[in-house]
């Protein structure tokens, strides 16, 4: 299964990246959830201090493009996932290519379809 992390995890039901750490569990995903907030999602604790977690396979992007440039590093180097998950509105054409350098697959999908049409 996809170790999965989700960068910009909300406790806020109403929030996309909510529904996506309960939809990865759901579907029998192991998810980490890094935010801003503390909290937890479906039983999960929201890491507030950018842990280094071994396997991911995906980050999950819920984070605006603006606010990504400070974790540039975590994400390249210190998780140096698989792929990289650019959900509606974090589309960053320049972490695109600094991933694409460093042999990351990106892709420009929405987290709630892919696994609605089992294509995660």
């Amino acid at each position: 299964m996809k170790k999965t992390l989700v960068l910009g995890a909300s406790p806020n039901p109403e929030r996309y990246s909510f529904k996506a750490v309960t939809a990865l569990k759901q579907h029998g995903y192991e998810v980490v959830p890094v935010g801003i907030r503390q909290g937890e999602i479906a039983g999960i604790p929201i890491q507030t201090d950018l842990p280094e977690p071994k396997d991911i396979h995906t980050v999950s992007l819920y984070i605006g493009p603006q606010r990504q440039p400070q974790y540039y590093d975590y994400i390249l180097n210190k998780i140096h996932p698989k792929r990289i998950l650019f959900n509606p509105g974090t589309e960053n054409p320049e972490l695109e290519a600094l991933a694409k350098e460093k042999g990351i697959e990106t892709e420009r999908a929405c987290n709630l379809v892919l696994l609605s049409l089992h294509a995660f």
